[in-house]
């Protein structure tokens, strides 16, 4: 099995040349980030400030266990009384991958977490945007193999964007179809 960045040189580089007519290989779209996000607000609302700084506890070292680099605390812009939120309160956590580890990422989701997600049969042309850029969700964030359901105390849901240079969402589905994603054909 070829790791991610050797196939994306030897394999997608010129199949993505041949199929869309670049003459230059700096041309060809590639993967930019990996954008993980996760909310923990219906968690914490109406808990107390210890048990909500738990579950924040929790969720941090899951997220940072499955993405190898320390999440950022998103906390709320304005109070909303109807969902129980102050202004300046954690309502969820994201992480940026760029590089190593954001290759390290995309081969576990790809070859492990994917195929571990219940009633999984490949992902929605749909989930692209118009810049060929891909977001996922997962219901489960125990689909990972660094975290163990059984030692899980809250389960939590990830979302998952991965930003390309591709310039529409053709280019941006061939290419990810290419580098191994289990994307749905149109039919």
């Amino acid at each position: 099995m070829l790791r991610l960045k050797d196939k994306y040189q030897k394999e997608v580089i010129p199949a993505m040349m041949e199929r869309f007519g670049y003459r230059n290989k700096m041309a060809v779209p590639k993967i930019e980030k990996v954008v993980i996000n996760t909310g923990f607000g219906r968690q914490v609302s109406g808990k107390t400030s210890e048990e909500q700084k738990k579950i924040q506890d929790t969720v941090l070292q899951d997220l940072s266990l499955i993405s190898g680099q320390r999440p950022v605390l998103k906390k709320a812009k304005k109070s909303i009384s109807g969902f129980k939120l102050r202004k300046g309160q954690a309502i969820g956590a994201t992480v940026t991958l760029r590089g190593r580890k954001m290759s390290d990422f995309l081969e576990r989701l790809i070859h492990i977490a994917l195929p571990r997600v219940r009633d999984f049969r490949g992902i929605e042309i749909s989930s692209f945007d118009k810049k060929g850029n891909l977001t996922i969700g997962l219901r489960e964030h125990i689909v990972f193999p660094e975290i163990l359901p059984e030692k899980a105390k809250n389960i939590f849901g990830l979302e998952i964007t991965i930003v390309t240079t591709a310039k529409t969402r053709e280019e941006g589905i061939e290419l990810l179809r290419l580098m191994g994603f289990p994307i749905k054909t149109a039919s």
